[in-house]
């Protein structure tokens, strides 16, 4: 799916819930920042495309997301999509083994580590770029470790609401911070 650059959003900036939905989930996921143009990469030389990483937060309105087969209105409303705190380059981390977390008012939601990601970046950089021609300081929301609200049953769901502060925390790029409104 696709977000539109409406959704982008700062650390520590706070996001405005939509009054159209009332289902709000967090996805904490690294984010890939392409560095050159990228058309039809091998897996092999994916990464050497790729300008750095920061932390994401693919907030979602389960709701919007699933009212069609098209997930877009639930994944771009304005600032579903903060970013930061930081952006540390390509040559600085290795993208595949490090711990990521999410906390909801200090509460541990998900605790991983990108190691265990069904598609490492390179995988992800390459697919993408047998499609579609990426360029410089695009991003790349690369999946979310398990634990997000929509994976519990239905009587164990409790959505974010306005008041909310959200983390995501990455090893060696930092924690980005948003409290909903």
């Amino acid at each position: 799916f696709s977000k539109f650059n409406n959704a982008l959003a700062a650390h520590k900036e706070d996001i405005t819930l939509p009054t159209t939905a009332e289902k709000f989930d967090y996805e904490a996921e690294l984010v890939i920042v392409i560095g050159k143009e990228t058309a039809k990469v091998s897996k092999e030389t994916a990464l050497s495309h790729v300008f750095g990483y920061t932390a994401g937060n693919d907030l979602s309105a389960r709701d919007l997301q699933l009212r069609t087969g098209q997930w877009l209105l639930g994944k771009s409303c304005d600032s579903f999509a903060p970013i930061g705190p930081c952006l540390v380059t390509a040559d600085e981390i290795d993208p595949n083994h490090l711990d990521i977390q999410c906390t909801v008012n200090g509460e541990v939601r998900q605790s991983a580590n990108t190691g265990d990601m069904i598609f490492d970046c390179a995988t992800i950089v390459s697919y993408v770029s047998q499609y579609m021609t990426l360029q410089p300081g695009d991003i790349i929301f690369s999946g979310t470790p398990s634990g997000v609200i929509l994976g519990y049953p239905t009587e164990k769901q409790v959505w974010l609401q306005a008041g909310d502060e959200v983390a995501v925390t990455i090893e060696k790029i930092g924690t980005l911070n948003n409290i909903l409104r």
